[in-house]
């Protein structure tokens, strides 16, 4: 199997995350960002008491407030990887403040 691609296979449109703008791979005018986001990996300070404590009644509470989630939705609560592309204009404005607020 070969990974070159086919001359029959249309080519990838890839278009600016932000203006939309359309990208042209192997021009070397845009960037790829990958982003990975996961909830504080920190574990939780646990003591005696809650060690003694029964938790059944806090576990069916979150279950049941996760009945109606996806896996996907469940998922994206923990963990989150994505993958974008910016054209070189809004790749500088957004490398200066990625998290936009200013």
């Amino acid at each position: 199997m070969s990974a070159e691609p086919d001359e029959t296979d249309p080519p990838v449109s890839l278009f600016c995350a932000r203006c939309a703008a359309e990208l042209k791979p192997g021009d070397g005018d845009f960037f790829r960002i990958n982003v990975e986001a996961m909830a504080d990996p920190t574990p939780p300070d646990v003591s005696e008491e809650d060690v003694a404590t029964d938790h059944r009644e806090q576990i069916e509470r979150l279950l049941g407030t996760m009945n109606d989630m996806s896996e996907r939705e469940a998922m994206d609560q923990v963990y989150r990887r994505l993958t974008f592309h910016l054209c070189g204009a809004c790749y500088r404005t957004w490398i200066e403040d990625p998290a936009g607020s200013g």
